[in-house]
């Protein structure tokens, strides 16, 4: 079994450690934790992750995150992987800060990134993995916000959420997504 778990985020060091790279956080700290490393390939940073006989292709796109729709296409055809074993880490302006909640579908949220995924895929049905980050900004400072480092608050709490959504990653792999909505959901 194949899956396909896309980290959204913008490339650059400039864009590192902000809210809106938590895709490419929480597959960074998987791959440091599991001793594998991204090469740079076709549209994104790639590795493969074995757990309990699946196979895990982990991508960062290198599209920049209003074309991440580009890269998830073309791993998913690459890999002969299908809709129902893609998942997409984002982050959520409309979760609390470390909320984490699993969809099997919905809309994009105004979230660019997803917005390109659903035009290119022609679907909104598949897998998503939103990472609440808060919504602690003045009206019309969105972008500000989530391009915006994390605050030592939020670092206390990402130190506590990215382990779990490791976890969620192997479950939804492994006992698939609605056990695992079961399962995370609510923590």
């Amino acid at each position: 079994m194949k899956y396909l778990v896309v980290g959204l985020g913008n490339i650059g060091e400039e864009y590192e450690n902000t809210r809106h790279n938590i895709g490419f956080i929480v597959l960074d700290a998987l791959s440091k934790a599991s001793n594998i490393f991204f090469k740079t390939d076709r549209l994104g940073a790639v590795c493969e992750y074995k757990f309990k006989g699946r196979t895990f292709i982990l991508l960062k796109p290198s599209t920049y995150m209003n074309l991440s729709g580009k890269a998830v296409n073309y791993w998913m055809q690459k890999e002969k992987i299908n809709l129902s074993n893609v998942l997409v880490i984002t982050d959520d302006i409309s979760l609390p800060m470390g909320s984490i909640r699993l969809r099997g579908k919905g809309s994009d949220g105004g979230h660019n990134g997803l917005k390109n995924i659903n035009e290119v895929l022609l679907t909104n049905e598949y897998a998503r993995l939103r990472f609440g980050v808060g919504n602690d900004f003045p009206k019309g400072r969105q972008v500000e916000y989530v391009l915006g480092n994390w605050s030592s608050e939020d670092k206390e709490i990402l130190e506590k959420k990215i382990p779990l959504s490791i976890e969620l990653i192997q479950s939804f792999g492994t006992v698939g997504i609605e056990r695992t909505m079961n399962l995370f959901n609510n923590k």
